[in-house]
């Protein structure tokens, strides 16, 4: 998998994680091994303008994500996953290290950051979460992937709750 993070938000996060989450991430989804992802980490300033320029609403969010070749996960288990560009995640961590804080069990900017990689990655796969049960489906796969993957790492304690509506 090629997962490329760059950190361009002045804010030190734990980039090894991201990148290690993602492909976890795509992994567990079935998305070809040589599919290509890029997480950007920006401060609120970017945040801002790339959710006003995109999505028409003021003021900074956690996670934008950008679609490239609109690649999904393989419906079945013996198809082949096609290659391609997944696109982008765009991460802002003064926004995550808020929810964080904020999040009714409390984690960290880091743990926050894992989820909303997460979050991310699902949204470029075509999940959303507009309707309840998209929300439900999206947000319960968003659960195991993290859970499954915190437990790969040998990390104890609840995993963050989600925090992006």
């Amino acid at each position: 998998m090629a997962i490329d993070v760059n950190n361009e938000s002045g804010t030190e996060v734990d980039e090894h994680a991201l990148l290690d989450i993602a492909r976890y991430a795509l992994a567990r989804m079935r998305i070809h091994p040589l599919s290509e992802l890029s997480v950007i980490v920006v401060d609120t300033e970017a945040m801002t303008q790339l959710h006003l320029q995109w999505m028409d609403l003021a003021g900074p969010t956690d996670v934008m994500s950008f679609p490239m070749d609109e690649l999904r996960p393989p419906v079945k288990d013996e198809e082949e996953p096609p290659q391609g560009l997944l696109g982008d995640i765009v991460l802002c961590p003064e926004v995550a290290e808020r929810q964080g804080r904020e999040a009714p069990t409390g984690h960290s900017m880091d743990e926050e950051l894992q989820l909303l990689t997460v979050h991310g990655v699902l949204h470029l796969l075509g999940y959303d979460h507009e309707e309840p049960d998209e929300k439900a489906e999206m947000f319960g796969l968003q659960a195991a992937i993290v859970d499954g993957w915190r437990a790969e790492q040998g990390l104890t304690g609840p995993s963050p709750a989600p925090t992006v509506a």
